[in-house]
């Protein structure tokens, strides 16, 4: 008769297994076979050794053993597909806070830049004094000139309305761009877009004050607006 080599069985008596491994051999028939495969399960414990009637339940331990090695790496592997969706998952809500955060401060700064702006564009409308509140000179100093359009302009506005005024005329009212024919403290083009303002544009500082403001409120919103732009392009 073959016998069938079973490598990792340690039986304690012929009635008690305490340890099962793997069954490596099955019989053939073949004495050769026979002869390797006990060769190969060297020092294992041959289970034509076992008593018959334990037999069973040496190769239903095994079996059981195999089974529960099998569950256990099935509940490691989904154990580890677990903490990856996780942390996927966790990476991903992550990053929608972030998108969200960042979105409400976008918001958050548009809304208080729009509500800055309109408070300047109020307080740009509201000049202390106007054109008709100075008296008409025949001639104006530079430093007349800006002491008119600071009461004129607001105080928060007035040193970008000072600016522009510098790039345009260095404060002369009478200035003439001999390419253009821009002309006054703004360099309005042409110069008779004053009149709106008051007939006497030409020698008046303060009308043409008037309308400089006035054409800064409209066009960009407040002088330190129309300032900003200025710089960007040169020009307003």
């Amino acid at each position: 008769m073959s016998r069938i080599s079973v490598r990792g069985f340690a039986v304690a008596s012929a009635t008690a297994v305490t340890t099962v491994g793997a069954v490596v051999g099955v019989a053939t028939g073949d004495p050769t076979a026979s002869n390797d495969l006990e060769t190969t399960a060297s020092g294992a414990t041959l289970l034509t050794d076992i008593p018959v009637g334990d037999q069973a339940q040496v190769q239903s331990a095994s079996l059981t053993q195999q089974a529960d090695a099998i569950v256990h790496a099935a509940d490691a592997d989904a154990k580890r597909s677990a903490e990856e969706a996780a942390r996927i998952q966790a990476a991903e809500d992550a990053k929608s806070k972030k998108a969200e955060a960042e979105k409400a401060k976008a918001e958050a700064d548009a809304k208080a830049k729009k509500e800055r702006e309109e408070k300047e564009q109020v307080a740009s409308r509201s000049a202390a004094r106007d054109a008709g509140d100075f008296a008409v000179q025949g001639s104006y100093t530079v430093a007349q000139v800006k002491a008119i359009a600071q009461q004129m302009v607001p105080a928060g506005q007035f040193q970008c309305f000072s600016n522009i005024i510098n790039q345009e005329s260095t404060w002369n009212y009478k200035a003439v761009n001999s390419s253009s024919g821009a002309y006054g403290l703004v360099q309005a083009l042409p110069g008779s877009k004053m009149a709106s303002a008051g007939a006497d544009w030409r020698t008046n500082p303060a009308t043409q004050i008037k309308w400089g403001l006035n054409y800064m409120n409209d066009r960009y919103g407040s002088p330190c607006s129309a300032w900003s732009f200025h710089q960007a392009n040169g020009w307003y």
